[in-house]
């Protein structure tokens, strides 16, 4: 229809009569769908059209190759505007628009509610308001890593604005001079209680302009207009650019301007009819209502389904490093060397894909500050913006770059929870290192002890969960997490560990040891009861065996290193003991302790089992002094173990 790349100086006359009659039939298929399905929010999907035709129509994007490599990205924020996109791109050419139309938000159907990142022209899965912008900001430091030239455009809600993490996005867009980035705003000014100026008074513009963006406005449903702000925006180089599109809620159906009713309340049959005539179009809806019905939702159909496929990652994760027994040092310091090992085999390389490192102002305690410092280009510092940084770390690594996000546990993990759900529903490539995790953080207290890592990241069902046990084993599970596909969440406390040993004094997890997702470690052997253990606690629990045997117990000490893939052997051989303890620094409730107790009644394994870990919050206080008060210390360890045996 138009030039891609805002190419021409202005519209002619002819595109913008093709543009306003293709404007006309995409709202109609907004109202057949919504209509059919009897909801979905017609009101901001009419106000948001326009803006959808004209990106689709100018950016640099192919419904021939909706996945090309230095294809534009068009986001969109306000998810819910879906039946827009989906009407937008059916008529492009994407997919088939009947298939769109008639199945929309049935069972089985890929065109959900909210927009969906496995339909071709959709980059990526939002709803979660407020997430869009730090998207689009992960997908250009991507493009400017494979170095890419494309513009971004993030299609957002007014509403929507208020949002703290919008704040972030702005902020870091500017301090790393995305000026490809383009915000368009559909600005109609309601929102789901009313008028944005009452629901939460807001002053866009200003923002804007006061984190430094240039700002532009325009009629959002005048196609010369919207032309001419996007043109301006996307030739401007020295800046991110943001518009104000003023648009009407329910534009092009009189009953429905400016009625926030419509944001998400659908029409009856009579109101279809009207607003159709309104429209100039044919009612179908009978003729749609059979393709719905003849829809199998069981199986789905699929055809328009694919997914974006990643670029080629070839990373290569070096020779580990072997600390020795006399090396006492941190998990955390461990990550950090690693790290440094990855950067240089990996970074600046045209036969490697290069890591990116992410980092919320906790550089010198999460030990990320040397990374950056030798590898300054692919290492970004988001201040102290967690959420943002969190879907700015899953956009990024979507596209190709394996992207490490390093925080405390109580902000990797219990602050950005949403936006990890999001990332795993989007199958990003994140690899989150939370340190401070669990009483051990300490002297900080309970605002910082997280001590819910496991229950909480077991919720996501694409994250991979690893407590390495020492800095042999975070050296390994670092490099390995580096060199697989997928989510990852990495967890260690805050103190300096032992080198886990073998009963001949050596590494236990150096010289051949080889990290296997889903693999315990029997680390000691013993056949009167068994002691699950992980991350900081294991060498507690190797101590505790120690004990026992010079009092005549002989105990078996596992590592569970991989919390979302159990190892059921292991468990089944710790039952034959007749005594399985479980021994962690984590909510006794949702953590270790929870996990291998499923396993044990889903087998049917006859056994004694207890569960020891942490059962309140805790107070400030010496790790070793904290687990002495909450019956987690060494002694207390061995006490169970003597109990439980002598029960048996």
């Amino acid at each position: 229809m138009i030039l891609k790349g805002f190419q021409e100086e202005r519209l002619d006359a002819e595109a913008i009569r093709m543009f306003q009659t293709l404007s006309r039939r995409t709202r109609g298929d907004i109202l057949t769908m919504t209509t059919l399905a009897g909801c979905g929010h017609p009101g901001g999907s009419m106000s948001s059209v326009d803006i959808y035709l004209m990106l689709t129509s100018c950016a640099n994007v192919d419904p021939n190759d909706p996945s090309k490599p230095d294809r534009d990205r068009i986001v969109i924020s306000h998810g819910h505007t879906s039946p827009a996109v989906y009407a937008v791109l059916g008529r492009m050419g994407f997919f088939d628009a009947e298939e769109a139309i008639s199945t929309f938000r049935k069972a089985g159907s890929i065109f959900e509610g909210h927009v969906e990142h496995r339909i071709p022209g959709i980059e990526w899965s939002t709803g979660n308001l407020g997430q869009g912008l730090s998207a689009g900001c992960g997908f250009a430091l991507s493009g400017r890593l494979a170095g890419r030239h494309a513009q971004i455009f993030v299609a957002m809600s007014d509403g929507e604005q208020t949002k703290g993490q919008v704040a972030e996005a702005r902020r870091f867009a500017k301090k790393y001079a995305l000026n490809n980035v383009t915000v368009i705003i559909d600005y109609n000014e309601l929102q789901i209680s009313g008028s944005i100026h009452k629901v939460m008074p807001q002053h866009t513009k200003a923002l804007y302009l006061a984190d430094g963006w240039k700002v532009l406005e325009a009629d959002g449903h005048d196609p010369k207009a919207l032309y001419q702000v996007l043109r301006e925006a996307v030739h401007t180089e020295d800046t991110p650019v943001a518009i104000l599109a003023h648009t009407k809620m329910g534009q092009g159906v009189p009953f429905m301007e400016n009625e926030v009713t419509f944001h998400g309340k659908t029409l009856n049959a009579e109101q279809y009819r009207a607003a159709m005539e309104e429209l100039g179009l044919k009612d179908d809806l009978d003729r749609y209502r059979k393709l719905r019905d003849g829809f199998d939702g069981e199986a789905g159909s699929g055809q328009s389904a694919i997914r974006n496929p990643q670029s080629a990652i070839v990373i290569d994760t070096g020779v580990p490093r072997t600390y020795a027994p006399e090396e006492k040092t941190d998990n955390r310091s461990a990550f950090g060397n690693a790290l440094m090992d990855l950067g240089g085999l990996n970074c600046g390389r045209t036969d490697r894909t290069p890591i990116a490192v992410l980092d919320c102002d906790l550089g010198p305690s999460v030990k990320t500050g040397d990374f950056g410092k030798a590898f300054p280009d692919y290492f970004f510092q988001g201040g102290v913006q967690e959420h943002h940084t969190a879907t700015l770390a899953g956009a990024l690594s979507k596209e190709g770059i394996p992207t490490f996000f390093a925080d405390f546990g109580v902000f990797g993990v219990d602050e950005t929870y949403n936006q990890h759900r999001l990332n795993d529903i989007n199958e990003t490539n994140v690899k989150l290192v939370c340190t401070h995790v669990g009483l051990d953080v300490g002297e900080d207290g309970k605002t910082h002890q997280c001590i819910d890592y496991i229950g909480v990241m077991r919720n996501l069902y694409g994250y991979r969960i690893i407590m390495p046990a020492d800095p042999n084993q975070t050296d390994r599970a670092v490099r390995y997490a580096a060199g697989e596909p997928g989510n990852f969440f990495i967890g260690m406390g805050r103190s300096k560990l032992p080198v886990i040993t073998n009963e001949e004094g050596a590494p236990f997890f150096g010289g051949d040891y080889t990290f296997r997702y889903g693999k315990a470690d029997l680390v000691r052997d013993g056949k009167d009861a068994a002691v699950i253990s992980m991350g900081g606690m294991l060498y507690r629990a190797i101590e505790a065996g120690e004990r026992l045997a010079e009092q005549g117990f002989s105990v078996k000490v596992l590592n569970f290193s991989c919390l979302s893939a159990p190892d059921v052997e292991a468990i089944r051989e710790a039952a034959n003991t007749g005594v399985v303890i479980t021994y962690e620094d984590h909510n006794v409730y949702t953590g270790l302790g929870s996990i291998v107790a499923g396993v044990i009644a889903e087998q049917g394994l006859r056994t004694r089992f207890k569960r020891m870990g942490v059962a309140e919050y805790g107070v400030s206080g010496t790790p070793d002094a904290l687990f002495r008060i909450y019956g987690l210390d060494v002694e207390a360890l061995v006490e169970a173990v003597i109990e439980e045996v002598g029960r048996r």
